[in-house]
């Protein structure tokens, strides 16, 4: 396939699925199998962070609204001595700490589960039906809901989504947005707010995430002995066409999402997950 082709390819990949409940880390390590790229590569390891960071570039643009009211009402309430332990920006804090501490700590874990398709096709599945479950009870009103904007979030719901988060990075397939969006659910949170502390929490978390992962990828390909990545013009030319498109792609998803949350659920996207996990259940089990 032309390279060009290729970068647009996987930046339209990650675009599409970064912020959607459906995993982009499982769509883009089985889109790269199936494109027959050495993932042991470090150029290609490097693409796929940047074409990350792409997408995780596009939030504080779109809720660039959202960022300065919340910076506003921090530094006013701080003039006038108000406790800080309720404000969005100290609960994704947290949350965010909650995630992190125990990621780092199980980085081998999570780099062992990147290279089964067993785990993510499983993750898939398992976390589509708790999705399924979870809103189904959400329109039932069997989940009491008390929390409609993230204003009105508490420091336990900011510590329990933070630890929902943790599987997502265990089990490549769960799905970071799945994770908060039904945690935060499960703690009483309606879609739009659980929606939108999950894209809040996702800029800490995936920024962290990446560059801890770029700074490793170069760290290894520095100790290599074929040395470190080595990046021609054409290289830096698929890296930036693979950003470009990755953070055009996922604005357009973000804007669309918040607004599809706002009138239905989350059932098509836990159908799919399911289909799509037996696919690749289906797919690994044929190729050993």
């Amino acid at each position: 396939m032309n390279d060009f082709l290729l970068s647009a390819l996987l930046g339209v990949v990650e675009g599409v699925t970064e912020f959607l409940p459906v995993s982009s880390t499982a769509h883009l390590r089985i889109s790269e199998a199936l494109l027959g790229l050495d993932l042991g590569n470090g150029y290609w390891k490097m693409f796929t962070i940047v074409i990350q960071l792409g997408a995780i570039a596009c939030l504080p643009i779109y809720f660039r609204a959202r960022i300065a009211e919340f910076l506003r009402s921090f530094a006013s309430a701080a003039r006038e001595g108000k406790t800080l332990l309720a404000h969005p920006l100290v609960l994704t804090v947290v949350a965010f700490v909650v995630t992190a501490i125990p990621s780092l700590l199980l980085v081998k874990v999570i780099g062992k589960n990147l290279e089964s398709l067993y785990v993510m096709s499983g993750s898939l599945i398992v976390g589509g039906v708790v999705m399924w479950v979870v809103d189904a009870l959400y329109a039932r009103q069997r989940l009491a809901t008390r929390t409609e904007r993230m204003e009105q979030m508490g420091l336990g719901q900011a510590v329990w989504v933070g630890f929902c988060q943790i599987f997502s990075g265990v089990f490549p397939g769960v799905s970071r947005s799945m994770s908060t969006i039904a945690g935060g659910q499960l703690a009483g949170m309606t879609r739009a707010a659980a929606l939108e502390f999950s894209f809040f929490l996702s800029m800490p978390t995936m920024a962290a995430a990446t560059l801890y992962d770029l700074a490793k990828t170069l760290r290894d390909a520095h100790r290599s002995p074929l040395g470190a990545v080595q990046v021609d013009a054409h290289g830096w030319l698929l890296l930036a066409i693979g950003f470009a498109i990755s953070f055009v792609v996922a604005y357009g998803v973000v804007a669309w999402f918040m607004g599809w949350v706002r009138r239905r659920g989350f059932v098509p996207f836990a159908v799919y997950r399911i289909a799509a996990g037996a696919a690749v259940l289906a797919w690994a089990a044929g190729a050993l």
